[in-house]
């Protein structure tokens, strides 16, 4: 998560309509489609993908931070693993400025060669770490989760809707790579991203277990018309793991903050960062009461071997449910 982000429940996005949707009706979730993927994908096959990550800060001066040499190694291994799973892969770029110099930088992007491309179900994960460390929890777990989905489903599954995964760069400062693809979509391109699912931090090591879409409450912001849908289905998913999440409203810390901000539906996950977690969520979820979430959070010992495995398992197992069901859906509509 970006260095900006504040308590969960605290900051609050602009601009955002808290109008409720009609709901959209969704496949059960005992489709074969859906029950093959949640079967088939696991924190433990997250694990490669995660090995690579950390050799590839480890060889770059202990980090995968943008701009350098450990981004561009991680977007070359990310894009090689989407196209041998058999994605149409794109590395846009965009510009940056760092430090008085100007800098060109590539995002990721994969879609299905399958399911229509006017109704395009959107996960997204950011790439880079922060200078001081590999950024193992955040955010190639997200990065590695995401992987791990797109892999075990092919990029030509049987879908009605496209599945697209974006992979960003420069989410450490200010969130520049998702907001550069954002700003660079045409409206029509804008209109046909059915939904954006956003996956950053799933693996801290004193978990917590959070969902954004849809929270209410007092001077909140839950999204944009449609997210409460999406918070909804993310925190079923979770249920059937034996997890009972916490929704919670949007703060400006990752990258659902552009797709937010263009009135696309949004929800997401994550497991918490620097904030402490409270006696009743350690009660709820395991852990210890009165301490941060990830101690190691933006440190150089974010690495492979502090990360929470259960909960890597649990928060792919929820993307993976939520992206199928709502890429069998025949009542996504265009927006």
């Amino acid at each position: 998560m970006a260095a900006a982000v504040t308590a969960a429940t605290g900051a609050v996005l602009s601009g955002c309509s808290s109008t409720e949707p009609t709901e959209i009706q969704l496949p059960p979730v005992t489709s074969p489609l859906h029950s093959e993927l949640v079967a088939g994908v696991s924190g433990a096959g997250t694990m490669p993908h995660l090995e690579a990550l950390q050799r590839i800060a480890d060889s770059n001066g202990g980090n995968r931070a943008t701009p350098g040499p450990g981004y561009d190694a991680s977007v070359d291994y990310v894009a090689g693993v989407l196209r041998e799973a058999g994605f149409d892969v794109t590395t846009p770029t965009f510009t940056m400025r760092r430090r008085g110099q100007e800098f060109t930088v590539r995002n990721v992007i994969a879609q299905t060669r399958t399911g229509s491309p006017d109704h395009v179900v959107m996960a997204g994960a950011h790439l880079d770490s922060v200078p001081e460390g590999p950024g193992i929890n955040d955010n190639a777990t997200g990065v590695a989760s995401l992987l791990e989905i797109a892999t075990r489903m092919g990029g030509s599954p049987p879908i009605t809707n496209a599945v697209r995964f974006g992979f960003w760069g420069a989410e450490e400062i200010d969130l520049n790579g998702s907001t550069a693809y954002v700003e660079a979509l045409t409206p029509a391109e804008r209109d046909a991203i059915a939904l954006y699912i956003n996956i950053d931090m799933a693996a801290s090591p004193n978990a917590g277990y959070f969902v954004n879409g849809g929270a209410a409450g007092r001077g909140s912001r839950s999204g944009p018309p449609g997210s409460a849908t999406v918070g909804r289905v993310l925190m079923e998913e979770l249920t059937a793991k034996g997890v009972a999440a916490e929704l919670v409203r949007f703060d400006r810390g990752s990258d659902h903050v552009p797709f937010v901000e263009a009135n696309i539906p949004t929800g997401g996950v994550y497991a918490g960062d620097g904030e402490t977690k409270t006696p009743e969520q350690a009660a709820a979820w395991g852990g210890d009461a009165d301490v941060v979430f990830d101690v190691c959070y933006h440190q150089a010992c974010d690495r492979i071997d502090t990360i929470n495995r259960t909960a890597l398992d649990d928060f792919t197992d929820a993307m993976a449910g939520t992206i199928i069901r709502f890429a069998t859906s025949r009542e996504v509509p265009a927006r």
